[in-house]
């Protein structure tokens, strides 16, 4: 697709956040986001699949937004947006069957083209069980300049972001809501912490509040923009399993904790291991993993 103008690609994405494909086949049928204001209501509702009445007020908002210098505001914010067409955006989302059209980030960017991230995900009840093991699979990590990444959720993913700074890491939060809305709010600090140090990315606008439906369409860019996925807990109906279900999808290595058997949280993990999953109880074997399979034996 042909370099498309920043500014009115940001206005039509604060008005109507529509993924990259919805994305492209408007492109595809108006030939640049240029000519969207002139383009009219009844065609952009046939492109998009949408009623005439929502088309007619994309169209109406995204004219005013065209008055609006959406880089300085989100500068004044200290969001960095990053469209599909930007260095910086991880071209292996766009191997996703709906990839983002844009990304906001807050923090240090260069995280995003660091070659070795790898997700660390599990249960929002997790236990100490999730303590423990992160202490022994961050550490090595770490020390091989491994970027932690997770969803910023209570429980497991948070824990992954705080033993990722803690021991000296790097670590990205995937969130599924826009930077107005820190969502768990009792991850305010944390989210607070790695804005300024670490990194924050959405594919929403600043203004978007925390949706049901929202979260498991984040899993896809968690499992996206990592090599490999680490699962410390889940129970057998945890949102887990739709993100190892992506990377799945995508030939991914999936690393499992083995739990007991007589815990809730670890069910839906010692279900993966039974489906293939690579048990690992320290992050060496991660490391050891990568590398036969990247084939550096």
């Amino acid at each position: 697709m042909h370099e498309q103008p920043i500014h009115e690609l940001l206005a039509l994405h604060y008005v109507y956040p529509l993924t990259f494909k919805a994305y492209s086949k408007l492109i595809h049928s108006i030939g640049s986001i240029t000519h969207l204001s002139t383009t009219s209501p009844t065609k952009l509702a046939n492109i998009l699949q949408i009623p005439l009445s929502k088309s007619e007020i994309i169209l109406q908002e995204f004219i005013k937004m065209l008055k609006v210098n959406l880089l300085d505001a989100y500068n004044s914010e200290r969001i960095i947006p990053i469209p599909f067409n930007n260095p910086y955006y991880p071209k292996e989302l766009l191997k996703l069957i709906d990839p983002p059209t844009v990304l906001y980030a807050k923090g240090d960017v260069s995280f995003l083209q660091e070659n070795n991230k790898i997700a660390i995900i599990g249960s929002r009840n997790a236990t100490n069980y999730t303590s423990m093991a992160l202490d022994l699979i961050v550490p090595p990590l770490v020390e091989n300049d491994y970027v932690i990444v997770s969803g910023l959720a209570k429980g497991a993913d948070s824990l992954a972001h705080s033993s990722a700074i803690h021991y000296g890491g790097k670590t990205i939060g995937v969130l599924g809501n826009g930077f107005f809305h820190i969502y768990p709010k009792e991850n305010r600090s944390l989210a607070l912490k790695m804005a300024e140090k670490h990194l924050l990315i959405t594919e929403y606008p600043p203004y978007v509040g925390p949706r049901k439906w929202q979260f498991p369409m984040r899993n896809r860019i968690i499992s996206g923009i990592s090599e490999a996925i680490v699962v410390t807990e889940a129970a057998l109906s945890s949102g887990t399993l739709i993100t190892t279900d992506h990377a799945l999808d995508h030939g991914k290595d999936i690393f499992v904790v083995p739990g007991p058997i007589n815990s809730e949280q670890s069910k839906g993990t010692n279900q993966l291991l039974k489906d293939g999953a690579i048990p690992i109880w320290n992050g060496y074997q991660i490391i050891e993993e990568r590398k036969m399979f990247l084939g550096k034996y």
